[in-house]
């Protein structure tokens, strides 16, 4: 476990200290440069050069869509009865760090075949996010949103080169994999960078929403996944996608468009650090 987890929560850390030094660091150039360079070029070669059946990936992104739909409705029916204010817990409370921290959790723990699993699954929830997600905050959505993600486009991409069995240049397969390593570790990194630049506030109350949070999500995703019929990797992949922590995004979109911002960091800072725990805890009952 600790060979999986390690590696991620190192880079973090160094993001971490790296603020904590004084030293600079450009959240919003690294952030665009990751999103639109480096990990759609990660998720276009991730699919291009899969062998897993396309069937297979269609299952676990149609678990994920379940899964998104059904965390939901019970999140919409658990803040109902806290009585608190959805368009501040709603979003948070669904969407999990699927990119941050499942990718590279992914990977290290099942390989290349685990990181296509964990794309797939990404491809959904970055949709979910600019769409549902973002109206759950706003109450106002723009189909453009999602159309402008380089993550959509590359994904599409990416289907439509593993559906016809297509390949592009071996020099551009290369440079496309080369820019794609940029992706994870400027991830990890910013994810620190966040956590130690983030200010929570009302700690009790973020960790019972984070607790609340990863057993929900836990649960859900299990179901589905068992429901599903899903192989072992597949399996675990939703798992480890689904029971993370709140996604730093969450947060970056209640700052952008004037939600009470302050909760949703609580939650995004106690959640990532009860994942030191309940990462491995999922990951030895998956692997």
């Amino acid at each position: 476990m600790l060979e999986i987890v390690a590696p991620v929560f190192a880079l973090a850390a160094i993001g971490f200290v790296w603020v904590k030094l004084g030293l600079e660091y450009r959240t919003e150039f690294v952030t665009r440069l990751a999103m639109t360079l480096g990990i759609p070029a990660l998720v276009f070669v991730a699919l291009m050069e899969t062998e897993i059946e396309p069937s297979a990936l269609s299952r676990i992104a149609l678990a994920a869509m379940l899964s998104y739909g059904a965390l939901t409705v019970v999140m919409g029916l658990l803040i109902w009865l806290l009585r608190v204010d959805a368009r501040t817990w709603q979003a948070p409370m669904v969407m999990s760090n699927t990119g941050n921290i499942g990718l590279p959790l992914a990977l290290f723990a099942f390989g290349d075949e685990g990181l296509a699993f964990a794309v797939a699954v990404f491809a959904v929830s970055t949709i979910y996010a600019f769409t549902f997600g973002l109206w759950l905050v706003t109450r106002t959505s723009n189909p453009l949103d999602l159309i402008k993600e380089p993550m959509v486009g590359a994904t599409l991409l990416g289907t439509l080169f593993l559906w016809q069995g297509w390949e592009t240049p071996t020099a551009v397969t290369n440079t496309l994999r080369l820019v794609g390593q940029l992706g994870i570790p400027l991830m990890l990194i910013t994810l620190g960078v966040a956590m130690a630049r983030i200010s929570p506030s009302n700690i009790g109350r973020a960790g019972a929403f984070a607790a609340l949070k990863f057993a929900i999500c836990a649960a859900v995703a299990a179901g589905i996944g068992v429901a599903f019929e899903l192989s072992d990797v597949a399996f675990g992949i939703l798992m480890i996608q689904f029971a993370g922590p709140a996604a730093v995004t969450s947060y970056l979109i209640a700052v952008k468009y004037r939600a009470d911002a302050e909760p949703v960091a609580g939650l995004v800072v106690i959640s990532t650090a009860l994942s030191v725990i309940t990462l491995p805890l999922i990951l030895a009952l998956v692997l």
